[in-house]
């Protein structure tokens, strides 16, 4: 079981265990929210009879399960005493902050459902977190911390891979206009402007993968002046989508079939940014379409 990293993931209402969550998530890890604590030992079991498919594990486990969170500390205790190693992560913050964010959410806290004072609530249920905050291994106060500098914090204890904690996915995305436009693109350029091998009788049934089509759509002064100016903007985008904390990003190319101008410029973009040390991903979404229709 040494391969499988359990965190159980716990804290005050309002502490920010939702964005932490969504943070573990996009590092790769199997999450389950609002999990009672005795189920805690069946998740482990479906750990180890997935063969190594499920390594990572974040499960949430917080006031919300009522009368059986108070199970929790005995199930750590199992845990234990079964030699299954786990962590634990606490997330909390100032009273003043929790009730600013209960106040904007306009919702109730979990034990202030009868009396409706959220101050009441936050001093109760300190009073039932207190033997499980004493046997975390991180806690991180969120008061003052912005979603990056909480994505940062998580990623730094949760996360070896250096690579990862400092960049983020990007997806190159080829496309047809013809096929219509991708929605979940977060950037699209429209190169229907280049030189077209379509219209070159002994390029046309190839498609923007091939080298006689790499060459043809190269040898022109606009597409390098092009891919230039289009490498330096993104070189500049790129550090300001990870400031607003972003994980992937997906840049997208079109041209009229999605077989030629498109796809080339998608590999040449993710060639220049695998150089950089982003995690690349290139997706020619219509090339089989028109394959097909040549």
């Amino acid at each position: 079981m040494d391969d499988i990293r359990l965190v159980i993931v716990t804290g005050m209402s309002g502490g920010g265990k939702s964005g932490a969550i969504k943070i573990m998530e996009d590092l790769g890890y199997f999450c389950v929210d609002n999990l009672p604590p005795l189920l805690i030992p069946k998740i482990t079991e479906l750990c180890e009879q997935s063969n190594g498919k499920v390594r990572k594990v974040a499960l949430v486990v917080d006031i919300r399960g009522r009368e059986f969170f108070g199970a929790l500390v005995n199930v750590l205790e199992e845990l234990d005493e079964s030699g299954f190693l786990f962590e634990v992560l606490f997330l909390e913050a100032s009273d003043e902050v929790i009730i600013r964010r209960y106040k904007e959410s306009r919702r109730r806290h979990p034990m202030a459902l009868t009396s409706g004072r959220i101050s009441e609530g936050i001093a109760q249920e300190k009073d039932k977190l207190k033997q499980v905050r004493q046997r975390a291994n991180y806690i991180i106060d969120t008061s003052n911390l912005s979603i990056k500098e909480l994505q940062n914090e998580i990623i730094s204890i949760f996360e070896s891979d250096d690579s990862l904690k400092k960049k983020m996915d990007i997806t190159f995305l080829s496309f047809g206009f013809k096929y219509g436009i991708p929605i979940d693109s977060d950037m699209m350029f429209d190169v229907r402007f280049l030189p077209n091998p379509f219209y070159i009788e002994e390029l046309k049934h190839h498609s923007g993968l091939e080298a006689e089509v790499k060459e043809y759509i190269w040898k022109w002064p606009v597409t390098r002046q092009f891919v230039e100016k289009l490498n330096s903007l993104v070189d500049f985008l790129l550090p300001q989508y990870e400031k607003e904390g972003k994980s992937n990003l997906v840049i997208a190319f079109g041209c009229t079939g999605g077989l030629h101008r498109s796809i080339f410029i998608a590999e040449k973009l993710a060639d220049h940014f695998k150089n950089n040390g982003y995690r690349i991903n290139i997706e020619h979404r219509d090339i089989e379409k028109a394959l097909k229709l040549k």
